[in-house]
Order: C-alpha cells, then structure tokens, then sequence
C-alpha cells in the first residue's frame, strides 16, 4: 500500500446499564485500535440500553458533519433489554447485510454456534457508516480485526466503507 492511509473520524458509543469508563473493556478495545490504525477519536459515550437514548446519541453524530464512523457495543444479543439494532436500525439509509453475516462467520471460529445470538448491524446515514459490535471485547476484537481494520483503511483494495465517506471521494475509490 504505497497511498497514505487517510485517517477517519469515529465515535464509538458503548451501551450497557452497568458499565462505567472505567470497566468499559470493549469500548476502550476499540478506541485503542481505531488509534493505533490511525483514526481519530471524535468522542466515546456510554449510554444505558434504552432505545431512545441510543437512538438520540446516534442520530446526532449522524447529524455532525465532522462523525465519519460510528461504532457502538453491546445491547445486540436477545436478554432482557438489548435493543441497539432496533435503536439504530431505523436511522440508516442503508443496510450493509453482509457485516452481520461475515462477523458471524468469523465468530463462528471462536465461539460455535453461540455466534447466532450475535444481532450485529451495519449500515450507512448521512455519508456515515455505522457499526453496531456485541458488548463483549472478544467480539470488539473480532470485529475490528476481522473486517472493520480493512474496511476503514482507505487503501484497501478493491473496495472500502473509508472511500465512501470522504467527502472528497464519495466512492469506493
């Protein structure tokens, strides 16, 4: 990869009732790799799995001009009140069905037939791509290293979701 990779602007929003910053291990998996790659941390949250305040923290970044990349965590299982792909589902203007499919796949290899259980999300809003990833860091680990890394790499060939939300190149480049 002779270009430079162009660096992008993620929010990453975890969602959990219980977790704090400071036992938020799969949000800060994710702002550790976003950063290493090369990107930028616009802003971390936690909000409780509540469908609105989800939807709320979502729909702004969103709406924010400077939000390239939104990664949230958790509330994507079947328990009691996991409801991030609800929340989220409805802001997209479209939805990637091969995230879901592939981090499955991948999750497969690790965790068996458990990986069902998995609701994870893509899609994109408003020249903004949106990532929803289960709770647990070993899924934030898959997801990132398994598809996310690549596919906000902006030199990734032949296509990447990174090209499609650079202003300047609104494509796969």
């Amino acid at each position: 990869m002779s270009e430079p990779m162009i660096p992008l602007s993620v929010a990453v929003l975890t969602i959990s009732d219980t977790r704090t910053e400071q036992t938020d291990r799969s949000g800060q998996a994710l702002v550790e790799r976003l950063t290493a790659a090369g990107h930028r941390l616009h802003e971390k949250r936690i909000v409780p799995d509540d469908v609105y305040r989800i939807r709320a923290v979502v729909a702004g970044w969103i709406a924010n001009e400077e939000v390239q990349v939104i990664l949230t965590t958790g509330g994507t299982g079947f328990t009691g009140r996991d409801s991030s792909p609800e929340a989220i589902s409805v802001l997209l203007d479209k939805e990637i069905e091969g995230f879901g499919e592939l981090f499955r796949h991948l999750s497969w290899q690790e965790i068996g037939s458990s990986t069902v259980q998995s609701r994870c999300l893509g899609g994109l809003a408003n020249a903004t791509v949106v990532f929803c990833l289960p709770g647990s860091t070993g899924a934030c680990r898959t997801g990132w290293d398994g598809i996310l890394a690549e596919q906000l790499d902006s030199r990734h060939k032949p296509c990447n979701f990174a090209n499609l939300v650079i202003p300047e190149r609104g494509q796969h480049g």
